[in-house]
């Protein structure tokens, strides 16, 4: 068996642990603005919603209670404007990042096949190409890549880790393009409801694929618009074919979501309210976070959309990293993501109020 080493990047996050340390010895503490976890409580009626199917003796399904996809297939409706979807187009997973990183092995991709994704993107897209000896190929352009052998395409809007919003009419271009070439597209959306400066758009609108949704999929979670990272709750939506092989293969690997998790995904698709709440904390972080890294020298590029600022003042990353620890501050780099982001960081607004009018502080 080849070493783990030989397969797979190594796992990134374990670079930052020296400037953990930097900023973890600041005074006031650290201002921890790397990963992008939910901090906020989860909502009280998604609680409930739990406890009420705590007593859930019996294996849960692979597809799903119809209650949950009931759920999912109404927000699927309403929120993403797929007017045609029905149980069928729709499937949970065990968080999306588990589907990420095991999709090309499960659609059955292997040496030969071509998995792309943007050029700066969430690490989990090459991992899950390398999982199953499939090539990653990064692109600026899909519709520019060389069609031969591409199996899967990955578009992420809005995108993780700039912000950036693939405009409505790019992926009726995108759309168009796959699909003369028979290549399959999954689009990362988790934070379609976290549109700041643009509206996110999803590829299953009517207005971008027709009403119908062949070759297309797109991957949504609750982590972050109802805080629920630590529920891993999340699901596919799109072409019914692609979803029942899926799901085939997901029962014979004992893929499913917790039940009670089921009942708390169907409560937070259910309910706007606490989104439009979450929403504001997140709106008033990310203005205090942007004015104080503006009025201290940085420039802020792209970040539209997300959790995130995308961040620089035109010098390598890790000199960005370390010059923010021992302020206390700790960031993401942004080569993370790929070469690209070679000069910038990722800033996440998701540390409690206290904790961002620390760093509004430190920077000012």
């Amino acid at each position: 068996m080849a070493a783990v080493s030989a397969r797979l990047p190594a796992f990134p996050w374990d670079k930052l642990e020296p400037y953990k340390a930097t900023a973890s010895a600041h005074a006031d503490g650290i201002v921890d603005l790397s990963v992008g976890t939910p901090v906020d409580p989860v909502p009280e009626l998604i609680q409930r919603a739990l406890v009420a199917a705590a007593d859930s003796p019996g294996y849960p399904t692979v597809w799903g209670t119809a209650a949950y996809r009931d759920a999912i297939t109404a927000w699927v409706r309403g929120r993403l404007g797929a007017s045609n979807a029905g149980h069928r187009n729709v499937l949970p997973v065990v968080g999306s990042k588990e589907l990420v990183a095991w999709l090309p092995t499960q659609l059955g991709l292997g040496a030969g096949d071509k998995v792309a994704y943007p050029r700066l993107a969430y690490p989990t897209y090459e991992v899950g190409a390398r999982l199953c000896g499939a090539e990653p190929v990064v692109y600026d352009d899909p519709t520019e890549l060389d069609p031969a052998g591409l199996k899967l395409l990955w578009l992420n809007s809005p995108s993780n880790p700039t912000g950036k919003v693939i405009p409505k009419e790019e992926l009726i271009r995108i759309v168009a393009w796959a699909r003369e070439h028979g290549i399959l597209i999954f689009s990362d959306e988790c934070y379609l409801e976290l549109g700041w400066e643009a509206e996110p758009v999803s590829v299953l609108h009517d207005d971008v694929c027709g009403g119908t949704y062949e070759g297309l999929v797109a991957v949504h979670s609750l982590s972050k618009r109802s805080n629920l990272a630590g529920y891993r709750a999340a699901f596919a939506a799109g072409d019914a074919e692609v979803l029942a092989e899926l799901l085939e293969i997901r029962k014979h690997g004992g893929m499913m979501t917790p039940s009670p998790v089921q009942a708390a995904g169907a409560a937070a698709l259910g309910d706007d309210a606490h989104v439009r709440e979450q929403r504001g904390r997140y709106a008033a972080r990310r203005e205090a976070l942007r004015t104080a890294l503006e009025g201290h020298g940085f420039r802020i590029e792209h970040s539209e959309a997300s959790l995130y600022l995308w961040v620089t003042r035109d010098e390598p990353c890790w000199e960005t990293v370390e010059y923010l620890a021992r302020l206390g501050i700790l960031v993401c780099p942004g080569d993370f993501y790929g070469e690209a982001g070679a000069n910038f960081i990722r800033v996440a607004f998701t540390a409690t109020d206290e904790r961002v009018a620390a760093a509004v502080k430190r920077l000012g």
